[in-house]
């Protein structure tokens, strides 16, 4: 269909100008009672369907700025940004407007002045969703003028007056009438600037230099927030609080299955280099397992909290030691193994915020402690103390065996063959019909024995040796 190009057409064309929060409420109530939902709206934000996706649905719905409040790593900015999806494809605009004017009721001057002499040929350009979106990272250098605006000297410096509203340069959310406005850690504005967005949010009326204008911009205010600083102690001013409508609180995954879910959505790679890449699911359990022990151990600051980000670092740098293995020992697949753990020392430090009061130092003992158990938690859930029997039972006082991650798989061989009982453990664990898989296995049998004190372990880099 024909877009129309002036005003005249857009009223012969039926068109029907709606503020921003009341196409948001009509496009999502389509998506609602569509047969799936609003899955593909928010299509990669798992772990949210029966908590945050209802509460940010509610507020849509009933037209509010919300703020969402979680520690880093929830995906806020994610949320946020799923909700252009929810705005019309495009909308008229009054052409070469800042501030994306509504050709049916301009609310700036110079559109108004346009839309008197020119009537019907009133010229209109159609704006994509996507420019209807502004974001803005607080920091405590944000002024009102990048936010609001401010007295242009150039347009003063023509002839115009300080309290003339043409002499006025808009700031960002001011460029965003008619969209969706998003302020990323809000508390991190200063109290000033803070202050400056109580008229915008709810009288709409714009105040700069002391001049005060009427302006009925048309947004709808979203920000993101550490709860922590989100607080009367925090660093929010109390008013502010009270302009958004609701507060809506993001969290971790709380299962294993949507930790591992979330990882491989964000770090999956089925292939490299022509090498398939090959996980068992005990490995990506400890991974995810390793996450979620974090954010309830007592060495790591809960309050600063612990990211997904940490979960997909990590599987990242897994896969990475792996393929470097699979590369220089000639192999044709790509698999992890318990010696590769040693490399997430390196992705994990610094992301784990210690206790007020520990030394820095032992961030690697606390990483150690948890990658055990993490382990641990993966191994019991699969094996029994009656299926290590057969492997316990014929353990003889010298018995050893080395494993290494730079070890080709090929090796593991012999240890299936000469320890008895093993090939049984590895079978229980999964059906695994490579090379690859089966070392990994074997690690992770010998690990599990280790930690359940029935072998000793000496780890040397990348090289693991047990023994009886």
């Amino acid at each position: 269909m024909k877009r129309a190009v002036t005003l005249a057409e857009l009223k012969a064309g039926g068109y029907r100008p709606s503020s921003v929060r009341e196409e948001m409420r009509t496009n999502l109530l389509r998506l609602l009672a569509a047969e799936h939902g609003t899955r593909e709206l928010f299509a990669g934000l798992l772990g949210y369907d029966e908590t945050v996706l209802p509460e940010i649905e509610n507020a849509v719905l009933a037209g509010h700025h919300m703020v969402l409040l979680g520690e880093r790593g929830q995906a806020k900015s994610r949320l946020i940004r799923a909700l252009v999806g929810l705005l019309d494809e495009a909308v008229p605009a009054v052409e070469g407007c800042e501030i994306h004017d509504d050709p049916f009721s301009p609310v700036c001057a110079v559109c108004r002045r346009r839309a008197a002499a020119q009537g019907g040929d009133l010229p209109v350009v159609w704006i994509d969703r996507h420019a209807r979106y502004g974001e803005k990272l607080a920091t405590p250098d944000v002024t009102i003028a990048d936010l609001i605006g401010e007295i242009d000297p150039i347009k003063i410096a023509e002839g115009r007056y300080l309290s003339d509203e043409e002499a006025i340069h808009f700031g960002l959310l001011a460029r965003t009438n008619r969209g969706i406005f998003a302020i990323n850690e809000l508390p991190d504005l200063t109290e000033k600037v803070q202050v400056g967005l109580f008229n915008v949010m709810e009288e709409r009326d714009l105040q700069i230099k002391g001049y005060k204008i009427r302006l009925p911009l048309d947004v709808l205010v979203v920000a993101t927030a550490n709860p922590e600083d989100y607080t009367s102690r925090g660093r929010i001013v109390t008013p502010l609080k009270d302009r958004f409508d609701v507060q809506i609180r993001t969290h971790y995954p709380r299962t294993i299955a949507d930790e591992i879910a979330v990882m491989e959505q964000e770090a999956g790679v089925e292939l490299r280099e022509g090498r398939p890449v090959l996980v068992p699911d005990f490995m990506k359990e400890l991974v995810a397992r390793f996450t979620m022990e974090a954010r309830k151990a007592p060495e790591v600051n809960q309050a600063s909290g612990v990211s997904v980000r940490v979960t997909i670092n990590n599987y990242e740098t897994l896969l990475a030691n792996a393929e470097k293995r699979a590369v220089r020992c000639g192999e044709n697949e790509i698999v992890p193994r318990i010696s590769d753990l040693h490399a997430l020392f390196a992705s994990t430090n610094g992301k784990l915020e210690l206790e007020y009061g520990m030394e820095p130092a032992r961030e690697k003992a606390v990483i150690e402690r948890l990658l055990s158990v993490a382990v641990r938690g993966s191994f019991d859930a699969r094996l029994s103390s009656a299926d290590l029997l057969p492997v316990l039972e014929n353990m003889g006082k010298s018995w050893g065996f080395a494993v290494s991650d730079t070890m080709p798989a090929s090796d593991y061989q012999e240890g299936l063959v000469s320890i008895p009982g093993l090939r049984t453990l590895v079978e229980k664990l999964g059906t695994f019909d490579s090379p690859g898989l089966v070392a990994c296995a074997v690690e992770f049998v010998f690990e599990g024995l280790h930690l359940l004190e029935k072998l000793n372990r000496h780890r040397d880099g990348g090289r693991l040796s047990y023994a009886a």
